[in-house]
C-alpha cells in the first residue's frame, strides 16, 4: 500500500483473503441452515455459534497475544481454520453434511478467529507510523467490507444454490492463502522483548483493571456491547424477515446477498472517509452521529418492507457503521500503551462483541414467541439506549479529540 510500508502491505492482502473467506461463511451459512430449518432458535444458532468463542476465550488470546509473536499466532490461527472447513468440505461431498456438523465447524472456526483477529489488531500498530493509523485502519476496514460483503455476499448466495460443498472449500483455499502472505513480513512482532513468566491470570486481571479504570474506553466498550448485542439478534433472525416465500419482503437469496453488497459499498466509502470527516466534524460528533444514523435506521426495513427502501438503507448502514468502527479501532489504538495493547483490546472485545453470541440466541426465542418485528424494533430501540450511553460519556470531549489526554484527566489517572 503506497505510502505505508511493505509490511503493512502484506498484512493488508492477507485480511484482504481472509475477510473474503469470512464473508463467504456469514452470508453462506445462515442461506445454507434456512434451507435446512426454518426454526428462528435453529437458525439463530448459526450466528451464535460463530461468536460464543469470543465470550469464552477472548481474554486469553489477548494475553497471548502479548506474550507471543502476533505474525505466528495469525499464521497458526488461519491454518487451522483452512484445516477444519477443509474437513467439512469432505463431508459435504460424501453427502455428510448436517446441521450440527456446520455448527460444529463454525464453532471450532470461530475459536481460531479470535485468536487471529485480536493479534492482527494488535499488530497493525507495529507496521507503520502512529499518525498513519487512522488512515491504516480505514484501508483495512474496506479492505474487510469488500471481502465480507461486497465480493462474498454474492458469491455465497450463489454457492449455497450451484455447489453448497464450495461454502466451505472456498474459505479453506482462501484461509491457508492468508497465512501464507504473512510469512512475507519481515522481523519479529512482540510487545515486549522477552515473554512474561507470570500466570495468564495476572496479565488478564492487569488488562481488565487498566479498561475498567479508563472512563472513555469503558463507556465505548459498554456501548458497543449493547450495540452488538441488538445487532446480532436483529441480523440473526433478519434472514427470515427477507428471505422465502413467506418472510416480508420475499428474497430470493441471490438477492439477499446484493443487499450485503450493498452494505459493503456504503462500508468501503465509509472507512476510506471516516479521517475526513472526523477532521471536519471531530471525533465525538462523528462517532456518536454514525452510531445515531445506523440504529435508526434499523427501523426502515419495518417500516418499509421493500428491496427500493433496503438497499439504499444497507448502503447507509455501511458507510455510517465503517466510519464509527475505524474511529473507535484507531483510538484504542493510540490511547493503550503497546504492552497492553493485545489483552486491553481482547477485554474491550470481550465486552463489546460478548453479548452477540447472547443477541443472537435472544432474537431467536423472542422471534418464536413474538415474531420477527418484535425483534426488529426492540433492536432499534436498544441501539438507541447505547448511543445515549456514550454521548453521555464523551459529550465533554465534543470540541477536541478522543485520543486528547489534558492534565489530570481521567486517562491520565487511569495510565
Amino acid at each position: 500500500m503506497a505510502g505505508l510500508g511493505r509490511s503493512f502491505g502484506y498484512l493488508w492482502s492477507s485480511t484482504a483473503l481472509s475477510n473474503l473467506a469470512d464473508g463467504l461463511m456469514k452470508v453462506g451459512a445462515p442461506l445454507l441452515a434456512v434451507s435446512m430449518t426454518r426454526s428462528p432458535v435453529l437458525v439463530s444458532l448459526v450466528g451464535a455459534a460463530a461468536t460464543a468463542p469470543w465470550l469464552l476465550l477472548a481474554l486469553h488470546a489477548g494475553a497471548i497475544a502479548d506474550r507471543f509473536d502476533r505474525r505466528r499466532i495469525m499464521v497458526v490461527a488461519n491454518a487451522a481454520r483452512a484445516a477444519i472447513l477443509a474437513a467439512v468440505t469432505v463431508a459435504a461431498v460424501l453427502g455428510r453434511l448436517s446441521l450440527p456438523v456446520m455448527l460444529a465447524a463454525l464453532l471450532l472456526a470461530g475459536v481460531t478467529e479470535v485468536f487471529a483477529d485480536t493479534s492482527a489488531q494488535s499488530i497493525l500498530p507495529k507496521t507503520v507510523p502512529s499518525h498513519h493509523l487512522t488512515r491504516a485502519n480505514g484501508r483495512v476496514s474496506s479492505a474487510q467490507m469488500i471481502g465480507n460483503e461486497f465480493a462474498g455476499a454474492p458469491l455465497a448466495g450463489l454457492l449455497v444454490t450451484v455447489a453448497p460443498a464450495a461454502l466451505f472449500g472456498a474459505p479453506a483455499l482462501l484461509y491457508a492463502a492468508a497465512g501464507l502472505l504473512l510469512l512475507g513480513m519481515r522481523g519479529a512482532y512482540l510487545a515486549l522483548p522477552t515473554p512474561a513468566k507470570r500466570p495468564l491470570r495476572h496479565d488478564i486481571g492487569e488488562a481488565l483493571r487498566y479498561l475498567w479504570a479508563h472512563k472513555i474506553l469503558r463507556s465505548l466498550a459498554i456501548s458497543a456491547g449493547l450495540l452488538n448485542l441488538a445487532n446480532a439478534g436483529y441480523f440473526g433472525v433478519f434472514v427470515l424477515w427477507a428471505v422465502g416465500d413467506g418472510s416480508m419482503m420475499g428474497l430470493e437469496p441471490g438477492e439477499y446477498g446484493l443487499m450485503t453488497t450493498a452494505f459493503a459499498v456504503g462500508a468501503i466509502f465509509g472507512g476510506l472517509l471516516s479521517g475526513r470527516a472526523a477532521g471536519l466534524f471531530g471525533e465525538v460528533g462523528t462517532l456518536v452521529g454514525a452510531w445515531l444514523i445506523s440504529s435508526l435506521m434499523l427501523l426502515v426495513p419495518v417500516l418499509v418492507p421493500s428491496p427500493w427502501a433496503l438497499y439504499p438503507t444497507a448502503v447507509l448502514w455501511g458507510l455510517v457503521g465503517a466510519a464509527g468502527n475505524v474511529l473507535v479501532i484507531s483510538t484504542r489504538q493510540r490511547l493503550i500503551p503497546a504492552e497492553l495493547l493485545g489483552r486491553v483490546n481482547s477485554a474491550y472485545r470481550l465486552v463489546g462483541m460478548g453479548g452477540m453470541p447472547l443477541g443472537a440466541a435472544l432474537g431467536g426465542v423472542v422471534a418464536e414467541l413474538a415474531g420477527v418485528g418484535a425483534v426488529l424494533v426492540g433492536a432499534a430501540c436498544v441501539c438507541l439506549a447505547a448511543v445515549g450511553l456514550v454521548w453521555r460519556a464523551v459529550s465533554d470531549r465534543i470540541s477536541r479529540p478522543l485520543t486528547s489526554t489534558p492534565a489530570h484527566s481521567d486517562i491520565s489517572r487511569s495510565r
